[in-house]
């Protein structure tokens, strides 16, 4: 085998490696995870609500103009301490951002 064709193969072997680790990187970025509990606080102002889940976690959350709301008005508007809420969230670099909350009520 020429060294042409020996590092033909070393090449697409490493474009392959590269790929699949990106692919990997970003799907863990887009894992969504859930959680329920209650509003522990509510900041409007910088978008950010605490909610102390069922297990008795605590965990800061905060949203954006594309977070999607249930059974709430105006972006969380309707949202109180003391609610009960579902939370589906995503994280990067240990920031957590709300994809969806849902007001659950008292």
């Amino acid at each position: 085998m020429s060294n042409f064709g020996r590092w033909s193969k070393v090449i697409i072997l490493s474009a392959f490696v590269v790929a699949v680790s990106l692919q990997a990187t970003f799907a863990q970025e887009d894992v969504v995870h859930v959680f329920s509990g209650v509003v522990k606080h509510f900041d409007k102002d910088a978008k950010t609500i605490v909610v102390k889940a069922d297990d008795g976690v605590e965990h800061t959350v905060k949203w954006t103009d594309r977070t999607t709301w249930e059974a709430v008005k105006d972006s969380g508007k309707g949202v109180k301490e003391g609610s009960k809420v579902t939370v589906k969230y995503t994280e990067k670099a240990g920031e957590k951002t709300a994809v969806g909350i849902k007001d659950l009520g008292k």
